[in-house]
């Protein structure tokens, strides 16, 4: 299954919501310049229990947690060298709740790329050069772990979305690209999302989308980026930006009722991917789910429902075999 026929499927695809943030929730320690990627080495199980709890949720789309597992970051913390294995423990985790779930319905895993330097800080996007090698490296090993699909996220820069895009691109896998932007619209770089659009499309990804803006205002900068492009287009806010350089602090903007209720107007806008950034959870998950794919949910309900049957009648079974008389044995003469 790949996006394009998962959008065919539905008019809606939900795409999963925080890691980082859920992480901190969870007790893990998210400390920079790892950040989510703590977990993979301290609390993998916790990773993976999220990864189910939002496939629980109704997600469509599971995004590895490799949002801090390029190799320039590795390098800071002295852990060059375990790059490979991190990479593949993030996809092994998500692959592993979704075989631990045994979906009814197709659900991809999408392997996560982000910006090679701090979030928020455009300024210190590295060379060209950088680019190409550092993103052309993670997405070949995403690739080759067997992600479904890549998903470029929280780009700030031309320079950078389009380095990422051509090296998502070289993989042959379908890939989509999210910028992060200020609330008028415009890269956080202060360049024009009209010529970011423009600079993407002769990679051709699956969809554009917006993520890490607050659910106060990204439907503005949605319908801002839908009025530039007519393929898919998707978004995924936060609940409230963390502060720049602050890793566990996220404000809360909208309640996940409010922000589900948000939702409307991206999808009434023409958003066919919608999700959560900083600060969501699978309840504001469970909650556009609800909104947008209640079939989802009730296919669900209708495999809990056929499960718990057939426990019952397992143990009805049990109960009888242990009930029934037994004649004793005689034994071989």
């Amino acid at each position: 299954m790949t996006l394009t026929e998962l959008l065919v499927r539905k008019s809606v695809v939900i795409l999963d919501g925080a890691m980082g943030t859920e992480l901190h929730r969870e007790g893990v320690d998210i400390g920079l310049p790892l950040w989510s990627a703590n977990a993979l080495i301290r609390a993998p199980h916790v990773v993976r229990n999220l990864h189910y709890a939002y496939l629980h949720a109704g997600a469509d789309i599971l995004t590895t947690n490799t949002f801090r597992t390029n190799i320039r970051t590795l390098r800071r913390k002295g852990f060059e060298n375990r790059w490979e294995e991190l990479n593949l423990r993030a996809v092994e985790l998500a692959f592993e709740a979704r075989e631990r779930y045994h979906p009814a319905r197709p659900v991809l895993v999408a392997g996560g790329l982000a910006p090679v330097e701090e979030c928020y800080s455009p300024e210190l996007v590295p060379s060209d050069a950088e680019l190409i090698d550092e993103h052309g490296r993670q997405a070949e090993l995403l690739a080759m772990f067997g992600a479904d699909m890549l998903l470029v996220e929280t780009m700030m820069t031309m320079r950078e979305a389009v380095a990422a895009a051509a090296a998502c691109a070289a993989t042959g896998k379908e890939f989509a690209v999210s910028f992060v932007c200020t609330h008028d619209g415009a890269l956080l770089s202060g360049e024009s999302l009209v010529e970011a659009v423009d600079a993407l499309r002769s990679h051709k990804p699956a969809a554009i989308m917006i993520n890490c803006v607050s659910a106060l205002h990204i439907g503005e900068v949605h319908r801002r980026l839908r009025a530039v492009y007519d393929g898919v287009t998707g978004c995924y806010a936060n609940t409230g930006t963390p502060e720049k350089g602050e890793a566990t602090q996220t404000r809360h903007d909208v309640t996940p009722e409010e922000y589900a209720a948000r939702s409307g107007d991206w999808v009434s806008d023409g958003a066919r991917i919608v999700g959560g950034c900083c600060g969501t959870s699978a309840e504001h998950i469970t909650l556009l789910t609800r909104r947008h794919s209640p079939e989802t949910l009730r296919l669900q309900e209708e495999e809990i429902s056929a499960w718990k049957d057939a426990r019952a009648r397992r143990w009805e079974t049990l109960h009888a075999q242990s009930d029934a008389p037994r004649t004793k044995e005689t034994p071989d003469s």
